[in-house]
């Protein structure tokens, strides 16, 4: 028996690397056709001095800040404290109201510390969370996070969105080489292939143009001004419905709370010491109308009594409320176009579903890596010069962004109820691989927190979980029919995660240093 076990994980094993090829060069060239994408962003030339009026009369700006969100205000006091003149144009300066964002695992914390920003959490009544409750068909298991070898402030955080970006606003502004300015940018300022500004719109209708020699667009998931820097290739594979309620506790307080609902999981985490943030995903690109009262019927009668009962009773309270919002659920991989005087960043550059929580985490590790490579440099002003070095950026934020962007992209669809029996068999699989403590537990969950950023680490427990779905269904006795839904599970986990995969960059993501980008030196000045 314990051969035959032996043999049979050997073959289950042996089976992944095909897999792998199969599905990481499927349609290998689908997305040529994606080139023919509209440049109306992007002028072609600097106007001249009667079209538009210059934003500063002085020429030393080192870098424009398209976007005043997480990432652009985190970057730009980041920027400026290294002695770089910023100019920050934000469409909005009022306080955002999001019902994502709101979430920041300590993987993230650790690198707000690294900038500085820590103190950005008080004062807005911002919560310690220290793992995930994970709930399923009535029982559910703790996740800690592990944290055992850092100090006892290191934890995820909970908090308003738009408190803590009002919060990053304020410390970026302090800086005396900081000038924030509510404005919406129309166009990249653009001359011979380098980007040299941008022009944009004041709060009063005033047309500008700034000019400055690096310019970083940071303007969020729903940027007009990606096109011409990347190759957007964004995924909406469904929506979140948000809630808050109030006078109630979670079951286990400071933890995320994940239900593994049928059609699709529910979040609920602290977002103050009063409220409860509660988070329904529904598939899709649709949701029920709130007008005609089709959202409140859906939530009170397919949606409530899938939580822990001890919320129940809240829940419905809020739907009956009637503040009830919503928001598309994007992922995009980073597919940048290398172009001299701009960079992206945030989620103009890459998203991730937010069931897990990284975006935040991810931005904050981008911009860390983004400071690290400028600090050198004494000044931006050789476009080209600068272009070919910072392509070293899109390699050493590998590590970080492949293995929360991969998570979040396949744990949201084993999460995800399913009426396929090998799906099934792997929602079940993972619920219980999860349950099982130690290595089982600890393992994931540092991936998700930003802990452990190892790609191969990853790949490794999620066809884990698959290998243990399969073993369960072949043991005492496997059956003809147990053997179909077990391959089916082992094909179907590479069709979920070797897509996502591909997409990140095989090589990037997993051989990070063959990349001749990961060796590029600052450039002589």
């Amino acid at each position: 028996m314990e051969f035959l076990s032996a043999a049979l994980l050997g073959l289950l094993l042996a089976s992944i690397l095909p897999l792998f090829f199969f599905f990481s060069f499927r349609d290998g060239i689908k997305h040529d056709g994606d080139n023919n994408t509209t440049t109306a962003v992007i002028d072609s030339k600097i106007p001249s001095g009667n079209d538009v009026r210059r934003a500063d009369s002085s020429d030393d700006l080192d870098v424009i800040v398209v976007g005043a969100g997480v990432a652009g205000a985190a970057l730009a006091y980041t920027l400026a404290k290294d002695g770089r003149k910023v100019h920050v144009i934000e469409r909005d300066l009022s306080e955002p109201e999001r019902i994502v964002g709101e979430l920041l695992q300590p993987g993230g914390y650790l690198k707000l510390i690294e900038l500085g920003l820590e103190d950005s959490l008080k004062g807005i009544d911002a919560q310690q969370v220290f793992g995930y409750a994970l709930f399923k068909d009535g029982n559910h298991t703790r996740l800690a996070y592990p944290l055992d070898k850092f100090d006892s402030n290191i934890s995820g955080r909970s908090f308003h969105n738009g408190r803590f970006i009002q919060r990053l606003r304020q410390k970026a502004a302090a800086l005396s080489n900081v000038k924030l300015e509510q404005g919406t940018v129309t166009s990249i300022v653009e001359e011979d292939g380098t980007v040299k500004g941008v022009q944009y719109k004041t709060k009063n209708g005033q047309e500008l143009t700034s000019y400055a020699p690096l310019t970083i667009v940071c303007d969020g998931g729903f940027s007009n001004l990606r096109r011409n820097l990347c190759k957007p290739q964004i995924d909406i594979p469904s929506c979140f419905v948000g809630l808050v309620l109030e006078n109630c506790k979670l079951p286990l307080e400071n933890h995320g709370h994940v239900v593994l609902a049928d059609p699709s999981p529910i979040l609920l985490y602290r977002i103050s010491s009063t409220e409860i943030r509660c988070l329904v995903d529904i598939p899709g690109q649709k949701v029920p109308s709130v007008a005609n009262g089709d959202m409140a019927r859906y939530l009170k009668t397919v949606v409530a009594p899938q939580l822990p009962p001890e919320l129940q009773a809240a829940f419905i309270a809020s739907v009956e409320k009637g503040n009830i919002k919503s928001t598309t659920n994007r992922s995009m991989p980073a597919a940048p176009h290398p172009t001299p005087g701009a960079l992206l960043l945030g989620d103009a550059f890459n998203m991730r579903h937010p069931l897990t929580g990284g975006g935040m985490t991810v931005a904050l590790a981008d911009i860390v890596v983004l400071r690290d490579l400028l600090r050198p440099l004494s000044n931006l002003n050789d476009a080209d010069a600068l272009c070919n070095y910072l392509e070293s950026f899109y390699t050493l934020r590998k590590p970080v962004a492949s293995t929360i962007n991969t998570l979040a992209g396949a744990l949201y669809q084993v999460f995800c109820a399913s009426p396929d029996p090998a799906r099934k068999e792997m929602r079940e699989a993972c619920f219980d691989y999860l349950s099982l403590g130690g290595v089982f537990s600890s393992g994931p969950v540092s991936l998700l927190s930003g802990l452990n950023p190892r790609p191969l680490s990853l790949f490794c427990h999620f066809f884990a979980v698959a290998i243990y779905g399969v073993t369960r269904l072949l043991i005492p006795f496997p059956s003809p029919k147990r053997i179909w839904i077990g391959v089916r599970l082992i094909t179907g986990a590479a069709g979920i995660i070797f897509p996502i995969i591909k997409a990140e960059g095989v090589r990037q993501m997993f051989f990070p240093a063959t990349m001749p980008a990961y060796y590029r030196a600052p450039p002589m000045q």
